[in-house]
């Protein structure tokens, strides 16, 4: 029972520990992808394959591979746990159409949960649940149900009801055929026993299936009028509603397994095919077509429309360079025709197409609409971009990415390793797009910024380790920003002989403050046609680029708003160079009258304590200036909501495990900065 189209695209998304990855290595092995079981612990997983990976025992990178169940082809991707990797949560939800929701049936809704969740709520992506790790001690699958539904704002419902718990947990009750379902581990898990529910079960099953069709008769008139006559519910009905509301995101359907246990992977696959959506359920894609003006266009996902592609991820590979992995929409991508940057306006070939399994690939011709793969042979592309034709341009809407907080110095060890560590950073950017780079042009101090201390970390190890790059470390430093508080006009007129030849160019632009997190936005106020194309882009390239280089203490400017309001044009001397330049001193003076500010970054703090330590943390997380938002209970523990500066929670983790006797964690994301 699916939809038409045979495609899955799927992802795998909790909170760290929850059993994101083993569960991935077991679908692999159910579905005949991988030939053994691979174990996070012993550190020979496929989809962790990146040696720190292994070592660390977590996931960094967003993981893809493609395998078959019951007649579908399946694209997976196994995505971070970290609030460091966030980007990689980001990038991945934003290409695909459905996703396993990873819950550990002893931790239930943590900190990365909820951010995970609302990245999925801001793509739309409808999602099952599976609580994982229900053979362990003190697992509880009703308690982890009752807080997605009132921490997440999600709607739950039990299609499985677990048979057993803790070390007694041996299987699953399927509530939709009214069996209970059981793996054999003497195949590892891979033979299902099948059989009738147990009289002691029989009551708690029925009651569990009355209010499983109880809440899918909301979404049905027709299962609705059967129940009120008490007349059986035909199973494809139960099927049909369960699909439809979920992929209307109305519901979420709760599955129970132990993955490390071999326990529950099977149904948990049957549900992605049965009750998550393939691409042409989805309705169409809200695009941009690139004409003599840019118009709004809905476009159908089909392979016979036009190309549509976007580009969700860069990996530098050593023996291939860039392998840029794309999401096609649209039409059908194939190897060897020329295709179109339609941001960039430049045209690109790709050279080979392959189907990735983690970082092993196969080769293929061509991907069709609905399908997820990997080019290689693109020169200038970087993640967030889109790729068509030249005949029929369509740009999607980009991926956003949140700011880098964290900054670190570098330096290389000697002058002769400048340019190695330079070109590994270099590298590294193109692939993290939460990760940047800086040259402070007074001193050439280097400084790399990221999201938190373990994403720095990571990425110089990868430095040092796979590129060879010899480098030494300063102290974490906060990444501050600066902005203004008024609004300034000014006219800024430039004019230089370089090389013998004269450049003109004069320009008038307001600024404006934006609110917190709104970034960079330009308005042209300039008529038509009394500006060359080329000069009013090079004039943008100029304010984007003053930007990056601050206001008055070389922070990155954020939160403005420029609006060009003049601009003098002469067809001998004015050039792109001139207008280029003429921008950026233009912003420069603007802004310096527009009041500047530094703002710095606030991050959101979820502290999880025992009862006991409540009062001491609370008044400790004051001191460094926080403010706490709210109070949750978890278990036995409380979790402390707050939001405070960055620059005051370096080396909160250590004070926190000395004031809770080591039983006190505290996870923290960025919020805004202020």
């Amino acid at each position: 029972m699916s939809a038409q189209n045979s495609y899955r695209n799927i992802g795998i998304m909790a909170h760290i520990d929850a059993g994101k990855t083993t569960t991935s290595e077991r679908i692999l092995f159910y579905s005949g992808r991988s030939h053994r079981l691979g174990d996070v612990d012993a550190g020979n997983t496929q989809l962790d394959w990146m040696e720190q990976e292994q070592d660390r025992g977590i996931t960094i990178q967003s993981a893809t591979t493609s395998f078959t169940w019951k007649n579908h082809t399946v694209n997976l991707i196994d995505t971070p746990g970290h609030v460091d990797f966030t980007a990689e949560v980001e990038r991945s939800l934003r290409v695909l159409d459905g996703a396993i929701a990873v819950f550990c049936a002893v931790g239930g809704v943590q900190p990365q949960s909820e951010t995970v969740w609302r990245q999925a709520n801001k793509y739309h992506v409808p999602r099952l649940i599976y609580i994982n790790k229900m053979d362990r001690t003190g697992a509880d699958g009703e308690n982890v149900i009752e807080e997605i539904r009132t921490r997440l704002q999600g709607n739950p419902v039990p299609i499985q009801m677990p048979i057993g718990k803790e070390a007694e947990f041996e299987g699953v009750i399927d509530l939709i055929h009214m069996q209970e379902i059981r793996f054999d581990e003497n195949t590892q898990g891979r033979e299902l026993l099948i059989s009738p529910i147990a009289d002691e079960r029989l009551e708690a099953a029925k009651t569990a299936r009355a209010d499983m069709l109880d809440r899918l008769s909301s979404f049905c008139d027709e299962m609705t009028d059967l129940l009120l006559e008490e007349k059986e519910i035909p199973l494809e009905l139960i099927q049909k509603t369960l699909r439809e509301a979920t992929i209307q995101r109305k519901i979420q359907p709760v599955l129970y397994g132990s993955s490390l246990k071999n326990k529950g992977v099977q149904p948990l696959l049957d549900a992605v095919v049965n009750y998550l959506p393939a691409p042409d359920d989805l309705g169409d894609i809200q695009a941009i077509k690139h004409a003599k003006k840019d118009e709004p266009i809905e476009v159908k996902r089909s392979e016979n429309g036009p190309l549509v592609a976007l580009i969700f991820k860069i990996q530098q590979n050593k023996e291939s360079g860039s392998l840029c992995y794309v999401r096609v929409y649209s039409g059908v991508l194939k190897a060897g025709a020329m295709l179109l940057n339609v941001g960039k306006k430049k045209k690109e070939r790709p050279l080979r197409l392959m189907r990735m399994h983690a970082h092993t690939a196969e080769p293929i011709n061509e991907l069709k609409a609905g399908d997820i793969g990997a080019i290689i042979g693109l020169k200038i592309a970087q993640t967030g971009d889109s790729l068509s034709t030249e005949q029929m341009p369509i740009l999607l809407e980009p991926i956003q990415f949140p700011t880098p907080v964290i900054s670190i110095a570098v330096e290389p060890k000697t002058a002769a390793d400048m340019d190695r560590m330079k070109e590994t950073f270099d590298f590294l950017k193109r692939e993290d797009p939460t990760f940047d780079i800086k040259e402070n042009p007074e001193t050439g101090q280097m400084l790399i910024s990221g999201m938190g201390e373990l994403h720095l970390d990571v990425l110089c190890t990868r430095a040092a380790n796979e590129f060879r790059a010899q480098f030494n470390l300063g102290k974490p430093q906060v990444s501050y920003r600066e902005t203004i508080t008024t609004e300034a006009q000014h006219t800024e007129t430039f004019e230089r002989n370089i090389a013998g030849k004269d450049h003109r160019a004069a320009i008038t632009i307001k600024v404006a403050p934006l609110e917190r997190g709104k970034g960079f936005k330009f308005k042209n106020q300039v008529p038509t046609g009394s500006l060359p194309e080329e000069c009013l882009e090079a004039i943008q390239h100029g304010l984007e680029n003053a930007m990056q280089g601050g206001i008055v203490l070389g922070y990155t400017a954020t939160d403005i708003f420029i609006t060009l309001l003049g601009a003098e044009y002469d067809e001998q001397s004015s050039s792109p160079l001139a207008f280029e330049a003429c921008a950026a001193m233009a912003f420069d003076n603007a802004c310096r009258k527009a009041s500047p500010i530094v703002l710095q970054p606030i991050m959101a703090v979820d502290i999880d304590v025992p009862a006991e330590y409540v009062g001491d943390v609370i008044s400790q997380l004051t001191q460094r200036g926080g403010v706490v938002s709210g109070m949750e209970n978890h278990g036995a523990n409380q979790i402390i909501k707050a939001s405070a500066p960055l620059e005051k929670l370096f080396g909160y983790s250590t004070s926190l495990r000395s004031q809770t006797q080591g039983r006190g964690t505290f996870s923290m994301a960025f919020s805004h900065f202020d």
